[in-house]
């Protein structure tokens, strides 16, 4: 189901937040706070809810990025990094890869990161739906794991397809929708296992129940396709991995 956004009767225009309709301005600092609180655990809980598979999802797109030495590089929601650094170390030092989240509590574990690793990148706490970034500037824009809680998401693809140079590729890794047959355990984990491993691991319960409710409202992969194609990316295509349970799209801007 697409995150559309509608005027009720106050006149404010509402959104999802997870299955709750809450104004938009709502949302922007609804998500913040799961972000804020998460941010220490992420990595942990990560490995814990995909059984390390996050790993295996986030090396395919990498692989199909196909960044090389020299290109600049955006990394969307790029929280604590994993897609940055590996860029990092295929752009050289010829390139340039930039860090971005909306969150500054994510962005600071994804910096500390970087300077462990030795990588000293450009980062910037900055919204999608508005990217401070001129036309034509990158050869690759990522966003993993970031595309369901953006309020805008045509907004969001309109504003990454702006910032790439012609025949630039943008790669959304996102949850999807899974495999019919597989549905209802997926369900029983999510609603049950999820939230009872935030509770456990990150003291925090309900950031993790709004995770499986998001999952359920963001798009499919062809209406994903059809909001990519509406941003006016071309040669639009998807792959779904583990059954459907994430999905990679690519486009591609012809210019």
């Amino acid at each position: 189901m697409q995150d559309s956004s509608s005027s009720g009767d106050s006149g404010k225009s509402t959104t999802h937040f997870g299955f709750q309709t809450v104004e938009e301005v709502e949302k922007a600092r609804k998500v913040a706070e799961v972000f804020h609180s998460v941010a220490a655990k992420y990595d942990v809980m990560n490995d814990l809810m995909s059984a390390g598979l996050h790993r295996a999802w986030k090396a395919f797109t990498i692989a199909r990025a196909d960044v090389r030495t020299g290109m600049k590089v955006l990394d969307i929601a790029g929280g604590t990094g994993d897609l940055s650094k590996a860029f990092a170390k295929r752009v050289g030092p010829s390139g340039q890869v930039w860090l971005t989240d909306i969150n500054d509590s994510m962005l600071r574990v994804g910096r500390d990161r970087m300077v462990d690793a030795g990588l000293l990148l450009p980062t910037a706490v900055c919204d999608a739906e508005k990217l401070p970034f001129q036309d034509g500037y990158f050869d690759r824009v990522s966003v993993a794991f970031g595309l369901r809680n953006m309020t805008h998401k045509d907004r969001a693809l309109a504003e990454m397809r702006r910032v790439l140079k012609p025949g630039g590729k943008l790669l959304v890794l996102e949850f999807s929708r899974v495999a019919k047959p597989l549905a209802p355990a997926y369900d029983w984990y999510s609603f049950n296992v999820l939230p009872w491993l935030g509770k456990k691991v990150a003291g925090d319960e309900e950031s993790y129940r709004y995770l499986a409710e998001s999952i359920r409202m963001h798009p499919d992969q062809e209406t994903l396709v059809d909001m990519m194609r509406h941003a006016g990316l071309s040669r639009v295509r998807y792959f779904n991995l583990t059954a459907g349970l994430v999905a990679l799209h690519e486009g591609v801007n012809l210019g």
